[in-house]
């Protein structure tokens, strides 16, 4: 069986494609920068492909109709054919991936969608500001309690003194 012309199509769209795409396109080529970090661009990548065609029917000198079988031909190899094929590629950074001795840190760039991790971020340092205050007001209650402890020392009677 012959190829078909939407197959040459379909065949050159989807190599170009692949061309395009590889896994340098979603993890970007690393950057190491003058302090020994390491940066690598993650990004979001999107493809499309569409293809169509149409074939027609010869008629037949010989006056057979042409009949509307499948295939629209009787044994010719030429295909009266019309069609065309495309497709297209969407990169949209998303985030860089920090790797430095200080550890693995992830910045994303759309601030509003990654609340959770900004709260697991901060989750220590919140930590830390309620001990803090906690600590503070057990401070002000022992001083309380020492305030009052003083000044309850004496519990006889007052008298004025006079000079």
């Amino acid at each position: 069986m012959s190829d078909h012309p939407i197959q040459g199509l379909m065949t050159t769209a989807m190599e170009s494609l692949k061309e395009m795409i590889d896994v340098n396109t979603i993890i970007g080529d690393p950057v190491e920068t003058p302090d020994g970090s390491v940066i690598l661009t993650v990004s979001k990548v999107g493809f499309g492909f569409a293809a169509g065609g149409s074939e027609f029917v010869l008629e037949s000198t010989k006056g057979s109709g042409g009949s509307g079988g499948s295939g629209g031909q009787s044994g010719g190899s030429q295909h009266p054919f019309g069609g065309g094929s495309g497709g297209g590629v969407s990169i949209t950074p998303i985030a860089f991936l920090i790797v430095s001795s200080n550890g693995v840190k992830m910045l994303h760039l759309d601030e509003s969608t990654h609340l959770y991790e900004k709260i697991l971020d901060l989750a220590p340092q919140a930590v830390d500001k309620i001990q803090q205050m906690m600590s503070k007001k057990d401070q002000n209650s022992q001083n309380k309690d020492q305030q009052q402890n003083n000044q309850s020392a004496y519990n006889g009677p007052k008298t004025d003194l006079e000079f």
